[in-house]
């Protein structure tokens, strides 16, 4: 069973915009500025195998599509093709830049993540 706030009601993401938002079941609306999304990217090409991810910059942060994976996942189809990661709504939420769940003064810091 899935987490409550872990469950998305809607993701907006318009035509040319840099942040993508997610209302969660619980309330939160999640901000996810498309460097942070795509410089995370879960896929074995992205990180390899290890047990951690980082941020890796670079590709096209122009997002295409959005798909949703089963009921756990949403996938992102980059504005260069790139779409092999599956990004798992309890990892998404782990990614949110909003300042309930990153002070200001470390937006801009770019951590080493568990993998889950």
């Amino acid at each position: 069973m899935i987490d409550r706030r872990h469950a998305p009601t809607a993701v907006r993401s318009p035509y040319r915009a840099l942040v993508t938002e997610i209302d969660w079941a619980d309330g939160h609306v999640g901000k996810y500025p498309h460097e942070v999304l795509r410089g995370y990217c879960p896929c074995a090409g992205c990180q390899g195998h290890s047990a951690e991810i980082k941020f890796v910059g670079g590709g096209d942060t122009s997002i295409k599509t959005i798909e949703p994976v089963g009921d756990y996942a949403l996938s992102f189809e980059w504005g260069d093709g790139h779409a092999t990661g599956i990004y798992t709504f309890r990892y998404l939420r782990s990614l949110c830049r909003c300042d309930e769940c990153v002070p200001p003064a470390e937006k801009d810091a770019r951590p080493v993540l568990p993998r889950s």
